[in-house]
């Protein structure tokens, strides 16, 4: 994961790389606290595959980039 200032950035640093995905860094805040906040809950369970990727879908991250299948 790589933070950059502006989109015009992230192309200038790729040159001929493929690109991933970009999402704004409050997303990536949603993102984490989605997918670790409950990480130090007493009773805490690993998350499935299928509730990681509800997690994804909940935040809109429904692109084929974002597929866990």
């Amino acid at each position: 994961m790589l933070l950059f200032r502006s989109e015009g950035h992230v192309e200038t640093w790729l040159g001929a790389r493929a690109r991933g995905e970009i999402i704004p860094v409050l997303k990536l805040v949603e993102l984490a606290y989605a997918w670790w906040g409950d990480r130090l809950d007493p009773d805490w369970q690993p998350h499935t595959r299928e509730q990681n990727q509800a997690i994804l879908e909940r935040l809109g991250l429904n692109s084929p980039f974002w597929n866990l299948g």
